[in-house]
């Protein structure tokens, strides 16, 4: 049995001479530190002093802004059920700051940075709006369509039950189906034209896909 080595000594055995790559490590950590900042402040409806944070990284800070303005960049989708347009504004601020902070040596200083995308979240902020007010004028011109299709039915309905019928659209499948065929049409034109302007902040931020 002693002839016998346990699994933890042969683990042991082939990992005695692998080195750790410490600055795999640091820039890992880095990266985790910059998206909690950028967390932070949000949660703290930007009173997170996001300037200092990245200001009092010593190493790697380049890496630690742009994993900061990632997570921003990330939290910018097309509004669901709930828009709330104070956050979009929050998301903004956040990567203006993070644009006045861009190092001087990547083509363009922080300050013309910092206007340009303040514009170009501003224009985002004004694309969202604008994609409330086209859904809803989609989703009232579906129904306003189905309408005489689903009074049939209720009228169907109706006679054989013998009391008034009223059906929730979203209940009926054939409804359901082309309401979800139209308004993600919409939604996906919509995406479409977001994430070009994603792009662009990514690329006014310096942290294009071509510089990673």
């Amino acid at each position: 049995m002693a002839m016998i080595k346990s699994a933890l000594e042969l683990a042991l055995e082939r990992t005695k001479d692998l080195k750790v790559d410490e600055a795999a490590i640091e820039a890992s950590n880095i990266k985790n530190d910059g998206r909690r900042a950028a967390g932070q402040y949000i949660e703290n409806f930007g009173n997170y002093d996001l300037t200092k944070a990245v200001k009092e990284v010593k190493s790697q800070r380049e890496l630690f802004r742009r994993s900061a303005c990632e997570v921003f960049i990330a939290q910018i989708q097309l509004p669901g059920a709930y828009y709330d347009p104070d956050r979009m504004s929050l998301i903004g601020s956040g990567l203006a700051v993070l644009a006045s902070l861009i190092p001087e040596e990547k083509s363009g200083k922080g300050a013309a940075a910092k206007k340009q995308v303040e514009a170009l979240t501003q224009q985002i902020k004004a694309f969202m709006e604008k994609y409330l007010e086209e859904l809803k004028r989609v989703e009232q011109a579906i129904r306003s369509q189905w309408a005489p299709k689903l009074r049939e039915k209720e009228m169907k309905m109706a006679a054989r039950m013998g009391q008034d019928i009223r059906l929730d659209p979203m209940a009926d499948p054939e409804f359901a189906a082309f309401y979800k065929q139209n308004v993600e049409a919409l939604r996906n034109n919509y995406t479409e034209a977001l994430e070009r302007a994603k792009q662009g902040l990514k690329e006014l931020l310096k942290i294009s896909e071509t510089e990673n």
